[in-house]
């Protein structure tokens, strides 16, 4: 038997944000969910275009929020920020490879190559918090770099409650097949992630030692999968009942200008694999009315 908190629905980029978190909780209530990755900047700056500065994370059950940066004091006092908005816990990205997080800030992925930093930021951030801090690294810079195991010990040893590690390294992005070494005489809890899609991965993740996994690409389209794996229960019976609440949830949070172009990328997700998916992605994603979109993703799936 699986259970909630051997599941984690991953920080995702221009994905994970109140809406879509609040849909995977229609299907899975209680699962631990991460928000995007903030930039400890932006919440101690409190950017006002950014929204997830201002959420009420308290009234959002079990939600991690994931921030990054490379100064301890400001991610210190970016995490006391967050947990005072409600946080359940502090995740710190170490493993984002994007050029302007991992090189030109020194931050996310950058920080697997500078341990010393790294432990100063964990240990600057646990010290400004009482609710658990987290870090999500991956495997290593590159191939002749997979020092992981080195930093999980950094980060317990100040004080770190777990480690999500991603089977792959930050030369290797997203390509190719995530590898997921076998735990073993690790200090803390080790969650794995990338390429967990069903209820069988994550068996064999904990069958390796891993005390979880974290979805990330698998619950595009399918923000179902929890409920899946945690009760074997079915995808709805009608996705575009799904898409509708998403949309809605979306225009509530965003406004329909913003929402609108947002939402198009995942009623993309939604339709792969059905029949005229294709012919439908190119009429919607000309689409600037929430109206009409609406209108066709009735006349797609049939839904009232």
């Amino acid at each position: 038997m699986i259970l909630n908190n051997q599941i984690f629905a991953a920080p995702m980029a221009g994905i994970s944000d109140l809406p879509f978190r609040t849909v995977i909780r229609d299907f899975a209530p209680n699962v631990p969910v991460v928000t995007e990755m903030i930039s400890c900047h932006s919440i101690v700056a409190g950017h006002k275009n950014c929204l997830r500065n201002f959420e009420n994370y308290g009234a959002q059950g079990n939600v991690g929020t994931q921030i990054f940066g490379a100064v301890p004091d400001l991610m210190a006092d970016a995490a006391r920020i967050l947990a005072d908005a409600g946080a359940s816990w502090i995740d710190i990205n170490m493993g984002c490879p994007v050029p302007k997080v991992a090189t030109r800030a020194g931050a996310g992925a950058y920080l697997m190559r500078d341990h010393a930093l790294a432990g100063r930021i964990i240990g600057a951030v646990v010290r400004a918090v009482k609710i658990p801090v987290s870090v999500k690294t991956r495997l290593g810079w590159d191939d002749d770099n997979m020092d992981w195991a080195d930093l999980v010990h950094v980060a317990a040893d100040n004080g770190a409650s777990w480690v999500t590690l991603h089977g792959r390294t930050r030369a290797a992005g997203y390509a190719g097949a995530a590898v997921h070494p076998k735990i073993e005489n690790m200090p803390i809890p080790i969650i794995a992630n990338g390429d967990i899609k069903s209820r069988t991965d994550v068996e064999n993740m904990l069958a390796a030692g891993y005390s979880g996994a974290m979805i990330g690409r698998a619950m595009l389209g399918r923000p179902w999968i929890f409920g899946e794996i945690l009760d074997d229960a079915c995808a709805p019976t009608n996705i575009g009942r799904v898409a509708s609440r998403h949309l809605d949830l979306m225009i509530e949070y965003y406004g329909a200008r913003t929402a609108v172009p947002m939402f198009r990328k995942h009623l993309a997700w939604y339709s792969a694999g059905r029949p005229n998916s294709a012919e439908f992605r190119i009429k919607i994603n000309g689409m600037m009315d929430a109206d009409e979109i609406r209108n066709e993703i009735l006349q797609f799936w049939g839904c009232a």
